[in-house]
């Protein structure tokens, strides 16, 4: 989508604070951060919402997931822990409609988030 800020990341036109980028996901700093280390990733496919996932997206979603294990492990966060959060639609919290993942950890977490 043209109007898309993380569409605009994918193709290049805006550069975030890329920490790992593969032909399925791109992850970067979050610029908002809530934690020590606040990592976003993207499928580069747009896909608004959780509401929109297919069965054909299964293994985007797993791919996803396993970014944010790796992730953890660069920013040295998996032993200790680390929070996983996808926010859907505005009452969930979503801001920009392009699904992405948080991984936000180098802190103790708390509930409800804060």
């Amino acid at each position: 989508m043209s109007d898309c800020l993380f569409c605009k990341m994918v193709s290049g036109e805006i550069k975030p604070d890329v920490v790992y980028e593969d032909e399925h996901v791109l992850a970067f700093r979050d610029i908002n951060p809530q934690g020590p280390v606040h990592v976003l990733i993207i499928p580069k496919e747009h896909i608004s919402t959780l509401n929109e996932l297919e069965e054909e997206h299964a293994e985007l979603m797993g791919r996803m997931f396993l970014t944010a294990k790796k992730i953890a492990e660069m920013e040295n966060m998996a032993e200790n822990g680390y929070r996983t959060v996808i926010n859907c639609n505005r009452h969930g919290g979503q801001e920009v409609y392009h699904i992405h993942l948080h991984v936000i950890g180098g802190r103790q977490m708390t509930w409800p988030p804060g």
